[in-house]
């Protein structure tokens, strides 16, 4: 059996680097996908999926230190369901609505934004992918 998920997208924020207590880097980190697209009735649509990556080793670093928040990164890994609902983690918005992130394990991320991307984003040239201000991480 074999499972692979492909992501492009921003990150919604700054990663998050911890150690285990084997002493194994981890670093977690929010990706937004955005999807623009014209509904039946005409109207466009912004659609914005969240993935939750979780980085390891070797790679869990060198995204610490080269990742910002805004920074395009390709991510390939597999899908990690939820422990207690066996898909996405559920969470309720602060307006009472409903929404879900999939987590994934990655194997591989590539960075795709040029320093001159890097740069514009900090400086306020550039803006995040567009998204729920209240996501659960």
């Amino acid at each position: 059996m074999f499972q692979k998920i492909i992501i492009v997208g921003n990150l919604g924020g700054e990663p998050e680097m911890r150690y285990t207590p084997s002493g194994q880097a981890v670093t977690n980190f929010s990706v937004a996908t955005n999807r623009r697209y014209t509904g039946s009735d005409g109207q466009r649509v912004d659609e914005t999926i969240w993935f939750r990556v979780s980085a390891w080793g070797r790679q869990a670093e060198t995204c610490n230190q080269y990742l910002k928040r805004g920074s395009k990164v390709l991510i390939e890994g597999r899908l990690t369901a939820d422990r207690q609902t066996g898909g996405p983690r559920i969470f309720q918005r602060n307006d009472g609505t409903s929404g879900a992130s999939f987590e994934i394990t990655a194997q591989s991320v590539q960075f795709l934004s040029t320093r001159g991307e890097e740069d514009a984003f900090q400086s306020g040239g550039m803006s995040a992918p567009e998204a729920d201000d209240d996501i659960p991480f």
